[in-house]
């Protein structure tokens, strides 16, 4: 089972580029970021995210194309089978989580549009910093490029 915290529940236009993105709270957070943002995540917190509640989510949130889960939770089979439900019910939605670890498995990166690696590390600086260690990749494609000044790609 994986939790989510409802009141933190919003409706978010930087966090997926050119989305307009349904971010979802995930708590028993896995990381362990120095200087995290919102260290009560680390806590089991919040209610069940079952289906139905996905999907009194998004019809709460008229307009969203994409969904993201802030976090993974501390089961992955939960985990993967929120994105399944998505991928069926929802095929017009992206998908997207956020995890704080340097990887996740392979079964993730295929269940979601969008994956975001990496702990937060203050001195590195978050996506937006050119010298960030934290990735977002879009079916395998790194996109993080995006989140910085004018969105150039240092590989053109």
């Amino acid at each position: 089972m994986i939790k989510y915290v409802p009141e933190l529940t919003d409706v978010v236009l930087e966090e997926i580029p050119d989305k307009v993105t349904l971010a979802v709270e995930i708590s028993n957070c896995r990381g362990s970021c120095i200087g995290c943002h919102s260290p009560f995540l680390k806590q089991d917190i919040g209610v069940e995210l079952t289906p139905d509640a996905v999907d009194r989510l998004i019809a709460d949130n008229f307009g969203v194309n994409c969904f993201l889960l802030l976090g993974e939770g501390k089961d992955p089979e939960a985990l993967l089978r929120i994105a399944e439900h998505l991928r069926v019910h929802h095929p017009d939605l992206e998908r997207a989580v956020y995890s704080g670890r340097p990887e996740v498995e392979p079964e993730i990166y295929a269940a979601f549009d969008y994956v975001k690696v990496g702990p937060y590390v203050a001195e590195l600086g978050p996506l937006n910093e050119r010298t960030t260690n934290q990735r977002l990749y879009h079916h395998g494609e790194d996109i993080t490029f995006r989140f910085w000044h004018k969105g150039l790609d240092p590989n053109r």
